[in-house]
């Protein structure tokens, strides 16, 4: 009875030869390159789908090591998901990473506003629009409403605005916020 189990397991005798795997098929052959992790995750956070952009920014940590660009997109998908205190801390280690970084500045300062912090936030927006040398409008933007919010704090309820996430790249993802 042992050898019957045996044989039944040996290399291709298997009724599901090839072809007929019961197993689900692979997406790639052997030898190709797999789509990098976060433009696979910058295309799920433009579909809304936050978590599992998550999942495949964290693939990337695990693929390419933890650059500014992965703890950036990080910290903004931590972000969108509402997780403002992680979010918080890993925008901090990517500015500390590397402070040139405007998109972990940016994002920084939006979960800064999030939390009521204005003050801190609109510096950081501030440093975020000098390393951008003025070029990106939603930057620019998110420093117009900072500094307004800073100087009257019921600015939010008298305005319906929002703040912008921004990545690296030409994709910006909104934030709506009720500041």
């Amino acid at each position: 009875m042992g050898a019957c189990i045996l044989s039944a397991c040996a290399p291709g005798s298997s009724p599901f030869a090839k072809n007929d795997s019961p197993y689900a098929p692979r997406g790639m052959k052997r030898g190709e390159d797999a789509v990098d992790g976060l433009t696979v995750g910058h295309r799920l956070t433009a579909a809304g789908e936050h978590e599992l952009a998550l999942k495949s920014y964290l693939r990337a940590a695990g693929e390419q090591g933890i650059t500014v660009d992965v703890l950036s997109a990080i910290g903004s998908a931590n972000l969108q998901l509402g997780r403002l205190g992680q979010a918080e801390r890993i925008l901090r280690q990517a500015t500390e990473k590397d402070g040139s970084f405007v998109p972990a500045w940016n994002n920084l300062g939006v979960v800064l506003m999030e939390t009521n912090q204005t003050g801190e936030a609109a510096r950081v927006f501030q440093i975020a629009f000098g390393l951008d040398r003025g070029q990106s409008a939603r930057i620019r933007e998110n420093l117009r409403l900072a500094l307004a919010k800073k100087e009257n704090p019921d600015y939010d309820q008298q305005h319906n605005d929002t703040f912008a996430l921004v990545r690296r790249g030409t994709g910006d993802y909104l934030l709506l916020s009720q500041i």
